[in-house]
Parts: structure tokens; C-alpha cells; sequence
């Protein structure tokens, strides 16, 4: 039976009292920010007065931005651990509602400075030595200013909106809502419902004929919509492309790239180099298809179980010491501030009823970098907590060392911490286990990542460039045409040894990333950074650790490439692409030298 909260042990829950020490404190901190951030309108139309009015502002801003963050975190963990507590609605329900007051309250801000330009704020510097705290914070507004429109016009395509975005919501509410799949029989021939959800399940069935029917019906039904989710993705191409014409950029791929300060030439440089190594994925498949005993290795093979279910299970104090195992070669002061997160109860460690399920790591400039678990005792619990780990200690260290208005990093690099921590723990396992169904579930496990992480995305990224350039040349998009590209780049990933059956040519209308434009090339980014710090750290080069420990704590201070740099780790290059696929290799040889 499942535990109710109050059941949880705890000192097996968030301390949240850091924030609060009860809900009343917190409602006079609520009142407190809306009287405060009343007081911002004041400055609309006085912004550029003088040195000391904007001065005055951008420090009574991140009061109020500050005391914001403050609210909303209590309010939002509160409610994720009881999601069924009516008072801990109602609190997440009125910072969400605040939220979008103050937004709608400091819309003038942007707009208003963008009538001056960088050199008139510069140029208060010289009497106000103060605002300079505020530089970073400046410049990223003006660096936008190429690209922002008249106040009529940002207003126009404020209003235009929500209309812009409707595509999207067309196909979320398709196939989230409104899409139904047929019938297939499970593994003791029980018919059942396929659904988007339980579809992960019998394509990794050890049953070969559940996997073939879940692909064939997952696919005969996005068939049927296709003439549908080629329109919805068409008119979301089409509204970003015309989007960034409008606001002065070469393309959308251009506008969606400058807001992560992103050259192209990274995005071409992972492309290249993957297309380059494309046999190492091949190595994999063929690996695949000798352990599954297959004369013919099929799309509804990709992701069968190489091996049955891992059965080892940790308690909490046992994940505990694998992890803080794992992190040693970061540092004894890394590991000493890693200890933090479980001595002064950052985490909510257990599942009960009404939490929220999954795993994150949540938290602003003076709370804790919170993490949320839903521990279970199983090996993927364990890379959990290290990997919602590496995202608190990322998160600490930027607090630690900056100011609030710059500690927050950006999502380019969200993921490199994280992941370098998961590496640590598969290579310590690895390297520490004598369970050789232990190591071999690490390996496999991490042969899934990397085809699921750098080349699958690849794929992905590749294909929605393809798309993209289609749209600019003021082409349109059609069914057969998606279809057909897309079928053709899965033969080339999938290489000359796997039937590239039919079904999946009408895959890419289920991939909702293709509506987050230019998003997924990222977590290929960020796993090939993560292997490549993982392995020099591993190599013992203290130089190259104590730069990634820089990193973790320069925040938002830096352009993200620029924060990497300072880890050692240059984008632009094929070395640190192919550091990750030489792992990739060096783990299929392990597997194979094992089983």
C-alpha cells in the first residue's frame, strides 16, 4: 500500500524550513512581493532619466525577482510532494497567478531601454560604479536589439502570440488526447490496448512477434493522421521562419541558435562528425542483432532486451556510498559539498501518495538545490541520484560564486554536469563490480545512451535542418515528402546490416521535439561534452578537473561555449564529439570481451 506523506520519515524528506518555517511566514513573504513589485511601474517612461533611476530600478527589479524565486519554490516543491493537498494547490495556483502579474507588470522594461542603446547605459558607469553589477544583464537585453521591433509592432506579435503557437497545441491535443491505437496481443496472447504510453514496453519485449505487431500498429496509426501532423508541423516551420525574417535574422535555425549565443558551426560540426562514425553505430546494431539470434536484424529489434531485468537492489544508505564513491575523482571538496545534499536533507527521497513521479533537481538563489526522487531501490535509481546530483551541485556552485542576477546557467549547458556525473558512476561500477550481470546491464545500458543520445538525436537534428532549409527556400512541405527523407536518413543511421522496414518513414510524425525548433541537437552536445570531461578527469589530469570545477561555478556569467571553453572543452571541434563515440566503441569491444 502506498505511503501517505505524513508516513515518510523526516529526515527522508526536503528540509524546507531554509525557505520558510511555516505557511503563515510564507503568506506575508507572498503580500511583501506584490506590494513590492507594485512599486516597478513607477519607472515606465523614467528608465534613462538618470544614472540613479536606473540604477534604483534594476536593483528594486531583483529584489522583487529574488523575494519571487523565494515564493514560488515553497509554493512549487511543497505541491509537487503533495499534489493532492487542496492548501498546497491553492499556494502553487496563487505564485503561478503572481507570476503573470508581474510579468504582464514589467513588460515596459525591454522595450523601454531598447529605445537608447548599450553605450547610454555604459555611459552611466562613470557616476553610478554600481550599475556595472548589472552589466551582464544589460547587454543581453541590447544584444537582442538588431532583432526587436517597433513597440507597436513587438505588440502585434505579442497579441499574434498565442495564434503563432497554435500548431503545436493542434498536435499535442492529437496525439496526446484524440489519437487512438488498435489492438495487438501480448506475450501470453492477452489482447490488450496499445497506447503511446505502454508502447515502450512491447517494443522491448523479449516476445519477437509482440515487438513486430506494437511497430506495425504504432505506425499504421500515425499513417492515418499523416496528412494532418504534416500540416501542423508545416505551419510551425513556417511561423518560425517567418518569425525570424521578421526580426531581422537569416533564418530560424539562426534565431533559435543566437538565443543560446550558439554558433552553426557547432550544430554542423556534431553532424559531420557523427556522419563521419557512423560505423561504430553499425558495430552496435550488428552486435545486437548476434546476441538476439537474428538472421534478419529489423526496426522492431532496435530496442529488444539484450539481457533480463538486473535484479540487484540498493537501500538508500548503499546508493548513497556508490555515488559519494563516484565522485571522489571531482575532488575531496567537491565530494565534502556533494555530502550536503544528504546530511542537510536536500532530498525527498521516497514515493508516497499525491508526489509527483520522476526525478528533478529544483531550487533558486536562497533555497537549497533541492532534489525530487521516487526511490525504488533499483540500478536506475541509483544513476538518478547521481545525476540530479551533478544538477544541484551545478546549481550550487553558481549561487555560491555569483550574484543572483547572474547565477542562473543556460540550458545548453544544463545537461553536461549531470551527465559527466552518470558517466563517473557507470565507469566506477564498471571498474569496482564483480558482478558480471552487474557490469554487463551498465554496459548495455550505456550502449543505449549513446545510440539513443548521439546519433539518434543526430538523426533528428539532421532531418529537422533538411526541413528547415526546405521551408526557406519557400518549398512545401508534403506527407511524401516528409516520409520520404525521413526514410531515407533512418537507412543511412541504420546503416547496410538492418531492414529499414516501411512503417518507419511515418515516425517523425511522433517526435514532438520537432516542434521545439532546433532543441534536440543538444543533448548530443551535452553528452559528448560529458564523455569527454568524464575521460580526462578519470585520466587523472588535476589541471583539466580543477577548470571543470571552475565551470560548475561561473553560473550565467559567460556565453555558455565560452563557460565550456574554460572547462577545456571546445565545441567547434570534432575531438570532443568523437571522445564520446570512442567511448561508444570501447564499450561495445567490453560487452563483447564479456558476455
Amino acid at each position: 500500500m502506498e505511503k501517505l506523506r505524513k508516513d515518510i520519515d523526516e529526515k527522508d524528506r526536503w528540509d524546507l524550513t531554509v525557505l520558510y518555517k511555516d505557511d503563515s511566514e510564507w503568506e506575508k513573504d507572498y503580500e511583501d512581493v506584490k506590494k513590492l513589485a507594485s512599486t516597478l511601474e513607477k519607472y515606465k517612461g523614467h528608465l534613462l532619466d538618470n544614472a540613479d533611476t536606473l540604477y534604483n530600478f534594476v536593483k528594486d527589479y531583483f529584489d522583487v525577482e529574488r523575494k519571487l524565486e523565494k515564493v514560488y519554490y515553497y509554493a512549487h516543491l511543497n505541491y509537487d510532494a503533495e499534489t493532492i493537498s487542496s492548501k498546497y494547490q491553492g499556494m502553487d495556483g496563487k505564485v503561478t497567478l503572481l507570476l503573470q502579474d508581474i510579468s504582464v507588470m514589467t513588460t515596459f522594461v525591454e522595450p523601454e531601454l531598447m529605445k537608447s542603446d548599450y553605450d547610454t547605459v555604459s555611459k552611466f558607469y562613470e557616476t553610478k560604479k554600481e550599475l556595472k553589477e548589472y552589466d551582464r544583464y544589460f547587454k543581453e537585453i541590447y544584444r537582442y536589439k538588431k532583432h526587436t521591433l517597433s513597440e507597436k509592432e513587438e505588440e502585434i506579435l505579442s497579441k499574434l502570440g498565442t495564434s503563432l503557437g497554435v500548431s503545436e497545441d493542434i498536435y499535442e491535443k492529437l496525439t496526446d488526447s484524440d489519437l487512438s491505437f488498435g489492438d495487438i496481443k501480448d506475450e501470453s496472447g492477452n489482447t490488450i490496448k496499445l497506447t503511446d504510453s505502454n508502447y515502450s514496453n512491447y517494443i522491448r519485449s523479449n516476445d519477437r512477434r509482440v515487438r513486430k505487431d506494437a511497430f506495425k500498429e504504432m505506425y499504421r496509426t500515425y499513417k492515418g493522421i499523416v496528412n494532418t501532423t504534416c500540416a501542423t508541423l508545416y505551419g510551425n516551420i513556417l511561423s518560425s521562419v517567418n518569425l525570424s525574417h521578421l526580426r531581422n535574422y537569416n533564418s530560424a535555425m539562426e534565431a533559435s541558435l543566437f538565443a543560446d549565443s550558439v554558433s552553426k558551426d557547432i550544430y554542423d560540426n556534431l553532424v559531420k562528425t557523427v556522419n563521419s562514425n557512423l560505423d561504430v553505430l553499425y558495430k552496435y546494431y550488428d552486435l545486437k542483432k548476434e546476441e538476439l539470434g537474428l538472421d534478419e536484424f529489423h526496426l522492431y529489434d532496435v530496442y529488444a532486451n539484450l539481457l533480463n531485468e538486473e535484479n540487484k537492489t540498493y537501500s538508500f544508505e548503499e546508493a548513497k556510498e556508490v555515488v559519494l564513491k563516484a565522485i571522489e575523482p571531482l575532488g575531496e571538496e567537491y565530494v565534502k559539498d556533494a555530502k550536503k545534499a544528504f546530511d542537510e536533507r536536500w532530498i525527498d527521497i521516497y514515493p508516497s501518495k499525491g508526489k509527483r513521479g520522476g526525478a528533478y533537481s529544483s531550487g533558486g538563489y536562497d533555497t537549497y538545490p533541492y532534489m525530487l526522487l521516487n526511490f525504488e531501490g533499483k540500478l536506475d535509481d541509483v544513476s538518478t541520484i547521481i545525476h540530479e546530483l551533478g544538477h544541484s551541485m551545478h546549481s550550487y556552485y553558481s549561487k555560491k560564486n555569483n550574484s543572483f542576477q547572474d547565477y542562473n546557467y543556460r540550458i545548453f549547458v544544463a545537461e553536461v554536469a549531470s551527465t559527466t556525473n552518470e558517466v563517473l558512476l557507470c565507469k566506477y561500477l564498471l571498474k569496482n563490480s564483480n558482478d558480471k550481470k552487474v557490469k554487463l546491464a551498465i554496459l548495455n545500458r550505456l550502449m543505449d545512451l549513446f545510440k539513443g543520445t548521439i546519433y539518434r538525436q543526430t538523426m533528428f537534428a539532421e532531418f529537422e535542418e533538411k526541413i528547415y532549409d526546405l521551408v526557406e527556400k519557400g518549398e512545401v512541405l508534403t506527407p511524401d515528402l516528409l516520409c520520404d527523407m525521413y526514410y531515407d536518413i533512418n537507412k543511412t543511421y541504420f546503416g547496410p546490416n538492418t531492414a529499414v522496414d516501411e512503417e518507419i518513414k511515418y515516425e517523425w510524425s511522433r517526435i514532438p521535439h520537432f516542434y521545439y525548433d532546433f532543441y534536440v541537437y543538444k543533448y548530443a552536445t551535452g553528452l559528448s561534452a560529458a564523455c569527454y570531461i568524464a575521460n580526462n578527469i578519470l585520466s587523472g589530469d588535476t589541471t583539466f578537473r580543477d577548470n571543470y570545477l571552475k565551470f560548475l561555478s561561473l553560473g550565467g556569467s559567460m556565453d555558455p561555449v565560452d563557460e565550456l571553453k574554460v572547462a577545456g572543452v571546445d565545441m567547434t571541434s570534432p575531438e570532443v564529439i568523437k571522445s564520446a563515440i570512442d567511448m561508444f566503441n570501447e564499450i561495445i569491444e567490453e560487452y563483447k570481451e564479456l558476455r
